[in-house]
Parts: C-alpha cells; structure tokens; sequence
C-alpha cells in the first residue's frame, strides 16, 4: 500500500480511531490518557475541517472524551453502538431486555475466567464486554473458546480484535456510523477518510470506500479495505500535523 496523499481539509470528512492510530496501544486500556500534542492536533483539525472531524472507537464515548480532552463533539463509540451527533445529540443504540441479561451472564462467566488466568482483564462498556488477553497471550486459545460459545448461545455479537475479543449488543458498526455521519451536517456531500488500525476498522475502511472516499491503515501491511498505509501511531500524528498546518 502506498503513503496518503497530505489531508485535503477542503474536500474531506476525516475519522479517526483512536487504540493503535492515534495513541500507542497500552498493555491495559486505562493506561491511555490524554496527550498535549494529540489534544492540540485534534482541536485544530476540528477547526480547520469546519467541524468534518469525527472519532470512531471501540471505547466508550466517555473514554473518547477523557482521551482526546473534549476536543472531538461528533464521536461514535463502543464500535457504533453509542454515537454523539456534531451538534452534541447522543443517538445510542437502545439496549434489549434479552440482551442486557446476556451481557449480565456473560460477564460473570469472563469474570471467572479472569480469575483463574491472570493478566486476562475484562473491560465492561454499558453495550459490549472486552476481554484483554495482550498481558497473557497463552490464554488466547481458551478465551476464544469461551467467548464463541457465549455469542453462539446469546443474542451477543463477537467481535475479535488485536488480542482482544468483545462480546457486544447486536446493533450498527463503525461502517454503519460513518455512514450516519456522513447523511448529516457538517459531514454531508464531502469524502470520507477513516484511519484506522484493527480488524474492526474494516467495516469502515468499506464505507469511506462505498461513499467515494478511502480509508488509511495504521500499522504492518495486510489484506484489507483500506487503500493507504501509514505505519505507525507517530506517522499518523505526523500526516495530521502536515495537513492541518498546510490549511491553518
């Protein structure tokens, strides 16, 4: 894959992930915090791209604010199941009866796990359960297990990822907020360009692609929907920093 092109911030809609293409993926997931220089570089891209900015996360929207110190209004979380419109509304994804007892079930299952497998964290996120095993790469195996058989006897979804496995709610994806995005303001009529890490990013890499955009992957090179590549967290900064300073 080749290098992006600097940012256009006269024609693009940019979103953004944040684990593994804005901050350095961290043994445990609060170990990321907010950071000057990716704080600053946020807010200016916000007001150079008249607000086309958006983050699309598997973290949840209050991790998302915490991480980019409130910079970023339009923002989709826990992998488009919560999302936050540019004008601040909250359009989340209503959570079943059935679904909100599965994730009841399943967390005391991966909470046993947990216990007998050190270094295996458990994350909960209102609409999605992850389950970390990046401390403890042995016990990928049972993990994989336990969390197949959880969504094959559940409404939950499985969602694999770099040394993580989520089981969340049914519901819309990071392609399927993208898309929501770009049918409203600020975002509407202009291109779509997602820059993104992990096997999640997928979804999106498709849609910024099916709506005449593109997406960028962060990290070593692989099969995918994304069209260019940068290789790692610095890169990303660095292409941001390039494109915002280009149009200031």
């Amino acid at each position: 894959m080749r290098l992006p092109e600097r940012l256009d911030a006269r024609t693009t809609a940019l979103f953004l992930d944040i684990d593994g293409t804005l901050a350095h993926i961290r043994p445990r997931p609060e170990d990321v915090g907010p950071e000057p220089r990716r704080t600053d570089l946020l807010g200016r891209a916000r007001r150079v791209l008249t607000g086309r900015l958006a983050i699309l996360s598997g973290r949840s929207i209050a991790e998302i604010d915490y991480i980019t110190g409130n910079t970023v209004r339009a923002v989709a979380g826990v992998h488009g199941l919560e999302r936050r419109d540019a004008e601040g509304e909250r359009r989340d994804q209503i959570l079943t009866e059935a679904v909100r007892h599965a994730l009841e079930q399943a967390l005391l299952v991966l909470g046993a796990l947990a216990e007998q497998k050190p270094g295996v964290l458990i994350e909960t996120k209102g609409q999605s359960i992850g389950v970390h095993y990046r401390l403890n790469p042995q016990a990928e195996g049972m993990v994989r297990t336990i969390t197949a058989n959880i969504a094959q006897n559940s409404p939950l979804v499985l969602q694999p990822g770099d040394r993580v496995v989520e089981l969340r709610a049914p519901g819309p994806d990071k392609g399927d907020a993208l898309r929501a995005f770009m049918n409203e303001p600020p975002f509407e009529g202009f291109r779509p360009v997602f820059v993104g890490d992990d096997l999640t990013d997928e979804h999106a890499f498709r849609a910024a692609a099916q709506l005449g955009g593109f997406g960028i992957l962060v990290g070593e090179a692989r099969d995918s929907a994304a069209s260019f590549r940068l290789p790692n967290v610095q890169a990303v900064l660095d292409w941001l920093e390039a494109g915002v300073t280009h149009h200031a």
